[in-house]
């Protein structure tokens, strides 16, 4: 059975915030490595995980997680 992908823009929001790995991880009681696994999509967060780092972001977890991937920042050219 193939594995879902579960794509996620985690370290977007890390660098647009200015927050390390290990701050995030600190935050929300995980170590850091999961968040670098979580970066990469070698790991996929349990619920209860994705909605803590939804309310740490304050977003919504369809901001931060998809199953489809996210469009590269300025692709989104609208068709004339």
């Amino acid at each position: 059975m193939p594995t879902e992908v579960i794509y996620n823009r985690i370290a977007m929001l890390r660098a647009e915030r200015g927050i390390s790995r290990r701050e995030l991880a600190e935050a929300l009681g995980v170590h850091y490595q999961t968040i670098g696994y979580l970066e990469r999509g070698e790991y996929s967060p349990s619920l209860h995980l994705a909605l803590r780092i939804a309310a740490y972001f304050e977003v919504t977890v369809e901001v931060i997680f998809s199953t489809n991937p996210f469009p590269r920042l300025g692709s989104h050219a609208e068709p004339a």
